[in-house]
């Protein structure tokens, strides 16, 4: 009975927490906290690239308890710092806030998606001092076209409801000034979105009235045309819409939650030319990273009738469709992750960052694995870590 209680609390940390955040007030100030340090860890040797200098990593932190937290991994010196927002930002109110959703770096700015806390922290790439925020309700995704940011919001409030009235939008930011310039309406509950060839496609999952009523779960992706700002079709892929990304061929690539039970997870093949999906690969995702002709995915796929996680982590050749592998994890080190929760894949040496949410109220980890899948390092993060950011050097 023990055993079944720890796996349906994970099912609700996994799936429900981002859900019911906004219910929880945030009371504290930052007045009554103790700003704590950074820390610095030696996880690895030096590694010169061309191209980059290391990566930030968001943690979600715990619902409710403002524990959203950065760190930073630098290639050059191999050392990992942890929690580095608080040091550098020391007044600014309750720090980053409550569940980051979402890292993007834009030109000279690091993006930092704050979904309960319905704001978007901005900062400096470089140094990660704060330069605003922006307000948006419920937020959860951003991409980036010309001087514009785009972000999805599911709008309403949060409330697992199948009646549930609020359609979600995607705001269009200008970049400069950090306001909000124009609204598309789009379907309920939109989460990723990705942008292509004049287009956003934007993932509906409706997630709040399936979460109470499987029927009501959206099952289609949003088109918007760029240019007049406007939803101009709908594609229909499968129930609960989650990730969205675009290939090196500059096709879509789009994941389903399932239903939790009989309905499983699923990764679809969109053409962008025939506006429909093509095909379906046979493997449950809950989110990937796309590096030349491979797709790596993770998956932690819950299901509702055996209270349990089926853990997978696959290649997809995105030119084939087929399956190169189930688990690109070799050494057997895998079974050290508790549940996997964000992934990237380095584009140059294809060394694997694999995080882990563990028991979701407690420090996580950073897992690293050369190309060929064995285990090179790992280090303790903040709560939930999930989110990352590759930080391009300065030229």
């Amino acid at each position: 009975m023990q055993k079944r209680t720890q796996k349906i609390k994970t099912f609700l940390c996994r799936i429900l927490v981002p859900l019911l955040g906004g219910l929880i007030g945030l009371t504290s100030c930052r007045e009554d906290i103790v700003v704590f340090p950074s820390e610095e860890t030696k996880v690895d040797s030096v590694t010169t690239t061309v191209e980059y200098a290391g990566f930030y990593l968001l943690n979600e932190g715990n619902m409710g308890s403002n524990k959203s937290t950065l760190d930073y991994y630098n290639f050059e010196t191999g050392i990992y710092k942890k929690n580095i927002y608080a040091e550098i930002n020391p007044t600014v109110p309750k720090e980053l806030g409550d569940v980051g959703n979402d890292l993007q770096i834009y030109g000279n700015k690091l993006y930092a998606v704050i979904n309960c806390s319905n704001k978007i922290e901005v900062m400096d790439a470089k140094t990660t001092k704060r330069i605003g925020q922006i307000n948006i309700p419920n937020c959860r995704y951003i991409r980036f076209q010309g001087k514009y940011a785009y972000v999805s919001s599911y709008a309403g409030p949060v409330e697992i409801n199948p009646n549930y009235t609020q359609k979600g939008y995607v705001a269009k930011v200008d970049t400069a000034t950090l306001e909000i310039v124009a609204q598309c309406i789009v379907g309920y509950q939109p989460d990723e979105l990705e942008i292509i060839e004049g287009k956003i496609y934007v993932a509906n999952s409706g997630g709040y009235m399936g979460a109470a009523n499987t029927s009501n779960y959206e099952r289609t992706v949003s088109v918007i045309d760029l240019n007049s700002f406007s939803e101009e079709k709908r594609i229909d892929v499968d129930y609960n819409l989650n990730r969205i990304k675009a290939d090196t061929h500059g096709n879509l690539w789009v994941t389903s939650r399932g239903d939790y039970k009989g309905h499983p997870s699923r990764l679809f093949f969109l053409d962008r030319t025939k506006q429909q999906v093509t095909d379906t690969v046979p493997i449950a995702v809950s989110d990937f990273c796309i590096v030349g002709d491979s797709l790596y995915a993770y998956s932690v796929e819950w299901s509702y009738i055996t209270y349990t996680n089926e853990i997978t982590y696959a290649i997809v050749n995105t030119k084939t469709h087929k399956i190169v592998t189930r688990n690109f994890i070799t050494d057997g080190t895998d079974k050290q992750i508790e549940i996997p929760y964000g992934i990237l894949v380095h584009p140059l040496t294809k060394d694997i960052y694999i995080t882990d949410a563990g028991d979701y109220v407690s420090p996580g980890m950073l897992y690293c694995f050369d190309k060929t899948g064995k285990k090179k390092w790992n280090v303790q993060t903040g709560d939930i870590p999930a989110h990352f950011a590759l930080l391009l050097k300065k030229k």
